[in-house]
């Protein structure tokens, strides 16, 4: 019997996904969550190395808002 998937957290049906690599409804799951592409955030390609600190600072910052809101 396979657990509600609904109910799990983000985390947890990551986790149950890489455990159980061969069942698709996790991964089903997974995808209704995501984030919508128009509300997505998207990075360019850096064009120097001013550029690319800059998108890792504020990559770094954006997990650690997602962090803390989890």
């Amino acid at each position: 019997m396979q657990p509600n998937f609904e109910t799990m957290s983000t985390i947890e049906l990551k986790r149950y996904a890489l455990t159980h690599r061969g069942e698709v409804e996790p991964l089903r799951e997974l995808y209704r969550r995501r984030t919508p592409d128009d509300e997505a955030t998207w990075f360019e390609l850096p064009k120097d190395k001013e550029e690319e600190q800059k998108q890792f600072e504020l990559f770094k910052k954006m997990i650690d808002e997602t962090e803390a809101r989890n």
